[in-house]
């Protein structure tokens, strides 16, 4: 089972378009992602995708802002309206308020417009600490060329060194935007172990945005982290 949880999400029919070829392609879930500003008016539309593909998708929230007060704000306004919450990094005060938030889900692509990971052993703690997915993207890869793509390469190979020291949750997503961008699972667990991950790296990947899914669907009845509410009927 393959699961992608950030698709660019758009309109009704562009979202069909995509959905049915992953399907098509063998990809299991698939979650569009839509920003703060954009994510309201996608709910309008969001009953009619599920009547054409019932739980095999929902969206992701996907948080942009450098403003750490705005991303905290936005995270706890939407948390239980949604089934994932992403907030895209870069900027590393973004980054770090990200991995010691537990309202949020995944720290998407922490290397965006720099020239390292944005990831250090510091974060990496965090990371672990509070469950939050760490999130490399296929896409910057496929639309990179040259020495733009071999940092983006070595951005990647530096998170899986801190991956295997210190066990955060690591989610592989396509980022898609059309149908030209989407590639079969087989194909997309082959390019990342040509980065560097093993197989079984790959797959681990994949069960944790499976696990992200699974948790938030019981979110509403954690009390503690790990301690969760039960019917009381005998």
């Amino acid at each position: 089972m393959f699961f992608d949880l950030n698709i660019k999400g758009s309109s009704y029919e562009d979202n069909l378009e995509l959905a049915n070829e992953a399907f098509k392609y063998g990809w299991e879930h698939v979650n569009f992602s839509y920003n703060q500003n954009n994510f309201s008016d996608a709910l309008h539309y969001k009953d009619d995708l599920l009547e054409e593909f019932s739980d095999k998708i929902d969206y992701t929230l996907e948080i942009k802002s450098n403003n750490v007060g705005e991303v905290r704000k936005i995270a706890n306004k939407f948390r239980n309206k949604v089934s994932c919450i992403s907030v895209l990094g870069g900027d590393l005060k973004v980054n770090r308020a990200t991995l010691e938030n537990i309202q949020i889900d995944i720290l998407s692509r922490p290397y965006l417009k720099r020239y390292d990971s944005g990831i250090n052993h510091v974060l990496a703690k965090e990371a672990f600490k509070n469950n939050v997915a760490i999130e490399i993207s296929f896409v910057d890869a496929l639309k990179t060329y040259s020495t733009h793509r071999s940092k983006v390469l070595s951005n990647f190979k530096d998170i899986y060194t801190l991956y295997r020291k210190f066990k955060f949750p690591l989610i592989l997503s396509s980022h898609a935007e059309s149908i030209m961008d989407i590639r079969t699972p087989q194909d997309f667990k082959s390019f990342f172990i040509q980065t560097g991950l093993t197989s079984d790296e790959v797959d681990n990947c994949n069960n944790s945005a499976l696990n992200i899914l699974e948790f938030n669907k019981n979110r509403k009845n954690l009390i503690l982290k790990g301690v969760r509410r039960v019917n009381d009927e005998a």
